[in-house]
């Protein structure tokens, strides 16, 4: 069970997510962030109350959909959000944008347009985990439409196997892209498919904070007792479309009342006050979490508009490792 102080944490980290997206939405439309953007506004509570189960030095790996995943590990906004508008003071140095964040100092191993290429990751952070004995886990989040992957199941698999410490961690918002749950899966419950592994399958309210950690605690110290994997599916949805700025051609794939009944009913950042009001958080507290974030991603912004763009002759800079020392060819001394 949430504590107080955690609730609070919880909130003040959605919130993060919610201000930090709708920031980046007027951004990427008045053409400050290049590429594509993908928002988990409506998601928050998923990622959060995940993230909240694990220890700072745990791994993760997400999506595309990729700024809600630091934000909920505890990544700072300044460097996330100059990533996003290609700015050499990034996470990534202005290399990745928004689909491809990476933040080691939070345990953050990637994230990718590859659709569930993060589930392999992993698996194998989780393994190198056993091997170094450093008692870590591993959280790979990935969506509905990755579960129907080749890899999701070779993962699962083998994890199963080998009994590792990952959590495999689905956040089921009932569309990929345009694609329902219902035209695409065979099984629309998910987690129903760790069973062909002989793993635990979870299915929790994604939109409940507290649910959701109840069940990603359980599956993290299931996984520090070498245990082996679990899959969660957490019931989510996104408020906004799969890409900002993505005009939907022909018949509607959802309709209005949808949308506005998870917005009004259904909304994680205000599902959690009753049980913050109950844990004796009151509403100038809320007041004040709010205006701290505002003043972070108003800062975030300002550092990342007055951020310089990397420059052309850094272009081949932190491509390789090492030199790769080739042996001499025959004939050739040494």
């Amino acid at each position: 069970m949430l504590t107080a102080q955690q609730l609070v944490e919880c909130y003040r980290r959605m919130r993060r997510i919610r201000r930090f997206e709708e920031s980046a939405q007027e951004l990427y439309l008045a053409g400050k962030i290049p590429g594509a953007c993908h928002c988990s506004i409506g998601q928050e509570a998923a990622i959060v109350g995940a993230c909240m189960a694990l220890r700072d030095d745990d791994y993760i790996t997400g999506t595309h959909r990729s700024h809600g995943h630091p934000i909920g590990k505890g990544a700072k906004l300044n460097a996330l959000m100059a990533e996003l508008m290609g700015r050499v003071t990034g996470i990534c140095k202005g290399r990745g944008g928004s689909m491809h964040l990476a933040d080691g100092g939070v345990g953050i191993l990637g994230e990718s347009a590859i659709v569930g290429g993060g589930i392999p990751l992993a698996a194998g952070a989780a393994l190198s985990a056993v091997v170094r004995g450093t008692h870590q886990v591993s959280l790979a989040f990935f969506g509905d439409g990755a579960s129907n992957q080749g890899t999701f199941h070779e993962t699962l698999n083998m994890a199963a196997v080998w009994k590792l410490p990952v959590i495999f961690f689905c956040e089921n918002n009932g569309y990929a892209i345009t694609t329902s749950v219902a035209n695409s899966h065979g099984q629309p419950d998910i987690a129903k498919r760790a069973s062909g592994y002989g793993i635990p399958g979870i299915i929790v309210d994604g939109q409940d904070v507290s649910a959701v950690y109840a069940a990603t605690d359980t599956a993290v110290q299931r996984a520090r007792a070498m245990e082996g994997p679990t899959l969660i599916e957490a019931k989510t949805y996104r408020f906004d479309e799969h890409q900002v700025g993505l005009n939907i051609i022909g018949e509607p794939y959802r309709s209005a009342a949808e949308i506005e009944g998870y917005r009004a009913h259904r909304d994680p950042c205000e599902l959690i006050r009753p049980a913050m009001r109950c844990a004796g958080v009151g509403a100038e507290e809320l007041l004040e979490i709010e205006r701290e974030v505002e003043a972070d991603v108003a800062s975030a912004i300002l550092f990342a508009e007055t951020s310089p763009f990397p420059s052309q002759n850094d272009v081949y800079q932190n491509m390789y490792v090492n030199p790769i020392n080739y042996p001499p060819s025959p004939g050739v001394l040494a």
